[in-house]
This record gives C-alpha cells, sequence and structure tokens, in this order.
C-alpha cells in the first residue's frame, strides 16, 4: 500500500472513525479526511504527518478539490437524511460531484455506502424503495442506480451496512456511539412488555469495527472485475452477520438483564400491531408500514469480515453489548 492516499467523507462519524483509526493503525496509507467538525475526530491524531483533515462540507468541495484528485481510494460515508433537500444535495448530487473530482489516472477504488433498506434478498433494488421510502431510501436508491451507469462503475463497490452498533453507552470511548447503540438504553424499559409478545420477523446487524475492517480489507486489495454472480458492473456487499429473529433479540436482551422470559408470548398479528402503533402513539410513514409487511430484511449472499478470511469484532447480539458496555442488571446510565 505503498503511496496510497485514501479519501475517506463523512470521517467524523461513526463509521468513518472506525474506519480511519484502522487503516491508520493497519497500513501505512495517508488518510485525506473530509469531516465538517474536526473537534469530533478523536479516533486518530489529527495532527499526524500521515492524516490530512479536509474541513467542509460535501456539498461544497471545490476548496479541496486538488486533495480529492490526489486519492487513490476512496470510502464514501457521508450522508444524510431528515430534509428532503439536503438529502437529495448531499446523497445524489454531491456523489456525482466527488466523482467528477477524482482523477480517474490515479485512482483505483470507490467504496461507496448505501443501505441494506434498498435491497431485496438477493440484493437487487427494492421498488418499494423508490414508491415507499423516506428522502434518504429515495436517495440512496437514485444513486445506486446512477453508479451503475457511471464510467466509473467497475472501480465501484457498494457497501450496504444492515443495522449498525458502535462505541458505548457509556462515556470515555473515542468513537461516536451510533443511534442504534445510543437506543439499546431506551429499549430496555420496554422489556416488560417485549417478553410477552412473538413474532415472525428477522434481521442482520453488524458492528461499525466490523464495519471498518472489511473496508479496510477491500481497500488495501487490488480492485478488479466484480466477482459476484448475478450482478452488474458495481460489487454489491450487504455487511451483516448472520440472521437473528426479533423473537432471539428480544430474549437476548431479557437474557442480558437477567430477567426472566415467558415460555410463550402473544402473536404479533396486524391488529395488534396497529393496536400497539396507537397505544404507543407510534408515527409511521409509507416506508414504516412497508417495512412491518416485509418483517424479513435478510439477504443472500451477506458479508461479515469472516467472508474475506477475517475475524468479527462483535460477531453476536451479546458481544454487541458487551462491547458497548451494556450493565447486565441495575440502573442504565443517564
Amino acid at each position: 500500500m505503498s503511496g496510497a492516499r485514501i479519501l475517506i467523507t463523512g470521517a467524523a462519524g461513526c463509521v468513518g472513525q472506525y474506519t480511519a483509526e484502522h487503516l491508520y493503525r493497519h497500513s501505512d496509507a495517508q488518510l485525506l479526511l473530509l469531516l465538517r467538525d474536526p473537534s469530533k475526530l478523536k479516533a486518530v491524531p489529527a495532527d499526524d504527518p500521515r492524516i490530512t483533515l479536509l474541513v467542509g462540507d460535501l456539498r461544497d468541495l471545490e476548496p479541496h478539490a486538488a486533495a480529492i484528485a490526489s486519492a487513490t481510494r476512496v470510502i464514501h460515508t457521508a450522508t444524510a437524511w431528515g430534509d428532503p433537500e439536503r438529502a437529495q444535495q448531499v446523497n445524489v448530487v454531491a456523489v456525482k460531484r466527488l466523482l467528477a473530482l477524482l482523477d480517474p489516472e490515479r485512482l483505483e477504488q470507490v467504496i461507496y455506502f448505501s443501505t441494506a433498506s434498498i435491497l431485496d434478498r438477493n440484493l437487487q433494488l427494492l421498488p418499494e424503495a423508490m414508491a415507499y421510502g423516506t428522502e434518504y431510501i429515495q436517495t440512496k436508491a437514485q444513486c445506486l442506480q446512477d453508479l451503475e451507469a457511471h464510467p466509473l462503475a467497475e472501480r465501484i463497490v457498494a457497501v450496504f451496512p444492515t443495522l449498525v452498533f458502535g462505541g458505548r453507552v457509556l462515556p470515555g470511548d473515542p468513537h461516536p456511539t451510533s443511534y442504534l447503540t445510543a437506543g439499546v438504553k431506551e429499549a430496555f424499559p420496554w422489556l416488560w412488555l417485549a417478553k410477552w409478545l412473538r413474532t415472525d420477523a428477522s434481521f442482520h446487524f453488524i458492528h461499525a469495527a466490523d464495519i471498518a475492517t472489511v473496508c479496510a480489507h477491500l481497500a488495501t486489495t487490488p480492485q478488479g472485475p466484480n466477482p459476484e454472480p448475478g450482478q452488474g458492473t458495481v460489487r454489491r456487499l450487504v455487511l451483516g452477520q448472520a440472521p437473528i429473529t426479533i423473537n432471539q433479540a428480544v430474549a437476548s436482551l431479557v437474557r442480558w438483564r437477567r430477567g426472566w422470559l415467558p415460555p410463550v408470548g402473544l402473536d404479533l398479528t396486524g391488529w395488534l400491531i396497529e393496536g400497539l402503533i396507537k397505544l404507543l402513539r407510534i408515527e409511521v410513514n409509507a416506508w414504516d408500514r412497508f417495512s412491518i409487511r416485509q418483517r424479513h430484511f435478510v439477504h443472500a449472499p451477506v458479508s461479515p469480515p469472516e467472508r474475506f478470511g477475517l475475524t468479527s469484532y462483535a460477531p453476536t447480539l451479546e458481544a454487541v453489548l458487551e462491547t458497548a458496555g451494556v450493565p447486565h442488571r441495575g440502573r442504565l446510565p443517564g
């Protein structure tokens, strides 16, 4: 990897910092870190000669055009949601501009971050993503379609993280805490209800450290034609561990808190789900309702670190809870 210059966008985020740290510790690459707030960068030393900070917004890349053109690899984690206009500008328009600023004579690979929510079981784009998706889902689906037709498509690896854990529920970890890990303590007060319910649903999850392991592996090995069968020019990799059912997840959480799990529970049928939505005053949109009907967000193949001969940091939900510092019992922090 001598001479490699790896640009990481969204470098102050949860996945961005895990990835930057992994590459800093396990490669000799020069790291170009694009971020909006340098004060949030804690996992790597900003003053190290191997690290160059590119401070700015993804929607205004011109001040960093020369540095971007010098990159040999790109790991594009930056994204936006919540505001439809901002999501369009960041998730679609800015991606096109970023690719246009890269030097095709130097560029070897782009690792583009999407979301597994837009793919079906066989890693094909879900028609419902464009029909019912939030602004985040729709812009990610649109960008994937654009990338398949891009002149640099053969150098692009699209990664689709599943549910992402990362950081800790207690202070002191240099990595940002993912939204999912931060939400763990919000879930425990509801275990008294959840343990009495059963539902036929399943999902994948992955720890940000394992995402970093896979991306660092991809970014430090030669890029070639897409080896995945049944795909287009852009390689698609869903990042996640083996699927787990909702019932298994609830049981793991109850056991972790050393609680009692009833041997049988009430099946969550359609009418009961609607009742709980009203009782708990949960706001649902068209995408939420599609997800409730879909139930099983699973994919094949799925790509944990082991698929590349590597070792996972948190291969099980129990390992996730352990690494997050979730207490086994007693009061949760905050």
